[in-house]
């Protein structure tokens, strides 16, 4: 596999596994909602580390604001992400 294809996977896997983090507020009822106001900076922090640019911070934003709001957690925004960046943009080039 060429690198490129290997940071795509990766890039793919640890945002399902960051999505998974988020959706976990869902199993905890009260203590749940309370976490969010942790795992949105965090969240929202991570996306622009894992795509820079504007693109990148336009996506952590969204993602803060996303993991704030009490019952959007389940927008898998990580995974999205990946696909606008791999999927829908390689199309427009």
């Amino acid at each position: 596999m060429t690198e490129v294809k290997e940071n795509k996977i990766q890039l793919l896997l640890i945002g399902l596994l960051l999505d998974g983090i988020g959706m976990l507020s869902f199993a905890i009822p009260g203590i749940g909602e309370f976490s969010d106001v942790i795992w949105a900076p965090v969240a929202g922090w991570l996306m622009t580390r894992m795509y820079k640019g504007k693109i990148g911070q336009a996506a952590g934003l969204v993602t803060f604001v996303e993991e704030l709001v009490p019952g959007l957690d389940v927008i898998p925004s990580f995974t999205i992400m990946w696909f606008y960046t791999y999927v829908i943009a390689k199309r427009k080039k």
